[in-house]
Formats: C-alpha cells, sequence, structure tokens
C-alpha cells in the first residue's frame, strides 16, 4: 500500500524560518501531489507524529489542524485523522530567502505572506548576510519551486552572487530591496534606489538640518548596507555646504552641539541614544537624529525619532502581486521622510 512508511515523506529543516506545522503540512501535500498519499489513508496519531518526528504535541495538533483548514484531512472521533482530498494542490511553491530578519524585513514577510494567502506554500530561510550560507540554501534547495524571492545583501565582497542566482530558472526569480548586477535572464525586482533616496529624503529634510553645522553618517566599515548611501548621503552635504563625516564606530564617537546624525544600524541607534542622554545636550536643537528604517516602536523613543525609510509593507505586496500575476517588472519602491522631534 502506498505511503506503507509516511514518515519517510515528512522533512523538518531545522534551519529555516518556516513554522514547523507548516513544513509538515507541505510535506503531506506533496506527497499527496506525487501520488504516494492515498484518499482514506489513516494518518499517524497526535502522539505518535510527536514521537516519530520529535516535534511538540502542540506542533502536531496545528499541523493537522492547517490540513483540515486547507480540506486535506478529515478525523473521526475515536478513529483519528485521515486523508479526505487528493486533488488538492498548492498552485505556488516558493523559496524566500533573506539576508536577516529585522523588524523591517519581518514586515516584508508578513506581508508578503498574507497577501497570498492560502495560495501559496512558503519555505522561508535566513542567510545572516553570509554568502557562504547563501550558496549553500540555494545549491540545497533544488526543488521545484515557481519562485525564487530573494533579498541579497550580504557583508563584505558580494563577487560570485550572481553566478549563484543565474543558477534559477528563467521567469522564477523575484530581486527585493536591492538589484544586483550581472544577473542574465529575465526575473522581477521590488528595490529601493539608495543614492537617489537619501538624496532625496536629506532634501525634504532641509529646512530642519540647517540648523546644525555638521552632518555625520554612522556607517560602518564592516556593513552590507549599499555604498550608494553613502554616495548620496556625500551628494548632499555637497550641493548644500555642510560639513560632513563618516563615523565607522560610534562607540568612539564624541557628541557635539550643532551635530546631527544619521545612523543605519539600530544598535548603533542604541549606542547614540546612551551617549547622547550623558551630556546635556537637547535632542531636536542641539544636536539631531535621523534613523534609517522605519518601525513602530521609533515614533515613542524620546517623543520620536525621524527616520528615513522606503515603504516595506509596499515591497510585500508589490512582490507578493508579482507572484499572483506573473508579472516581471522593476519597480522602485516608494522612500519618505517621517519627521518628529529628534531633527
Amino acid at each position: 500500500m502506498k505511503a506503507d512508511n509516511i514518515f519517510k515523506h515528512i522533512q523538518i529543516d531545522a534551519y529555516a524560518l518556516t513554522p514547523k506545522y507548516i513544513q509538515l503540512s507541505n510535506s503531506i501535500i506533496q506527497a499527496i501531489e506525487k501520488g504516494l498519499i492515498e484518499k482514506g489513508y489513516l494518518l499517524p496519531s497526535i502522539n505518535d507524529l510527536s514521537y516519530e518526528l520529535d516535534v511538540s504535541r502542540d506542533t502536531a495538533e496545528k499541523t493537522y489542524r492547517n490540513l483540515k483548514h486547507l480540506g486535506v484531512v478529515g478525523s473521526v472521533p475515536g478513529k483519528g485523522y485521515f486523508i479526505s482530498k487528493i486533488d488538492f494542490k498548492h498552485p505556488l511553491k516558493i523559496l524566500l530567502v533573506f539576508n536577516k530578519l529585522s523588524a523591517h524585513k519581518k514586515i516584508v514577510y508578513d506581508t508578503f505572506s498574507n497577501t497570498l494567502g492560502q495560495q501559496a506554500a512558503l519555505d522561508f530561510y535566513i542567510y545572516n548576510n553570509d554568502l557562504s550560507l547563501f550558496k549553500k540554501i540555494l545549491l540545497k534547495r533544488k526543488e521545484n519551486y515557481t519562485h525564487y524571492v530573494i533579498i541579497p545583501h550580504f557583508l563584505g565582497m558580494d563577487g560570485g552572487v550572481a553566478d549563484i542566482i543565474n543558477e534559477i530558472p528563467d521567469g522564477k526569480l523575484i530581486i527585493l530591496d536591492k538589484l544586483i548586477n550581472g544577473i542574465k535572464r529575465d526575473y522581477a525586482a521590488v528595490y529601493e534606489n539608495f543614492e537617489k533616496d537619501i538624496f532625496k529624503a536629506l532634501s525634504e529634510a532641509l529646512p530642519q538640518l540647517e540648523k546644525y553645522t555638521t552632518l555625520k553618517i554612522v556607517f560602518p566599515s564592516n556593513t552590507y548596507y549599499p555604498e550608494e548611501i553613502l554616495k548620496g548621503f556625500q551628494s548632499f552635504c555637497l550641493q548644500f555646504a555642510f560639513n560632513y563625516n563618516r563615523v565607522e564606530n560610534i562607540e568612539l564617537e564624541n557628541i557635539k552641539r550643532g551635530e546631527a546624525y544619521i545612523i543605519l544600524m539600530e544598535d548603533d541607534l542604541l549606542i547614540l541614544l546612551e551617549k547622547v542622554q550623558a551630556t546635556n545636550l537637547k535632542i531636536g536643537k542641539e544636536i539631531g537624529i535621523i534613523s534609517y528604517n522605519e518601525t513602530p516602536w521609533k515614533q515613542f523613543i524620546l517623543n520620536g525619532i525621524t527616520t528615513i525609510s522606503t515603504d516595506f509593507k509596499k515591497m510585500g505586496e508589490l512582490a507578493a502581486q508579482m507572484v499572483l500575476t506573473n508579472n516581471f517588472e522593476h519597480i522602485e519602491v516608494p522612500f519618505s521622510l517621517t519627521l518628529r522631534k529628534s531633527l
């Protein structure tokens, strides 16, 4: 009988951020699609599923609840769970590969996932800005995905990234956040224009910035943020005659009156706030702060932190719509200034 040992058809990847109950659900659905499980097949009990796969009982229960919600599994009191539908098929199977899971990347993921709803199965991985791990994930996950959605940010040199990405078949690739040179296939993109965006946002903040004599951008040497941000910042300062400086280590910085800081990293923002609080300088009057990337909590810190940020919700929505409509445009995401009292 088919699926005499269903456990050999179920896979859990400990390195994936996809919830385990979703991984289990997708494995069972894939086995159905391949004809390995027949209609009426009696599934293992929740206790057996939990024991054999070394997952919590709650995970096992959520797996069957999810499959029942999808209409794949039915249940009979006293007998257990069984396959009630075999013509079920996810039309979309998507591999998501993000560089990190920060607050703003979570917005991208949540919006993307919610927009697609039950129309897609998602496998989600984080490579922590590490090129070798990125390569390993793509080489390992060579399943028949309908789409590969990638955010390509790397620490240090990113040579060879295009070669890795070019292994993805035509018509299946969606690049988010940052464009990569050397891609030799048709692909969709929802991206930031980093150099133009920061120049435009700082120009909109010019009336507030004019009270400061020096602008400083905290841009560590070992960062995944693109150099185009630095170029846009420098162009703005030169055009509007600001003294400016790049700060590579905020911990060594001596905070002075009349300076405004643009902070890229969340950890660096916390360090700067601690340093400012140790002085008598008034934020928004004697010292200015602009934080890169809007997150909900920044509106509450010190009566509000000014931000310059892309629209991460829009990024997720556009990417999902590209999947649903098979659209292969390249679209710049809106970038905006949110003025608060820190400037």
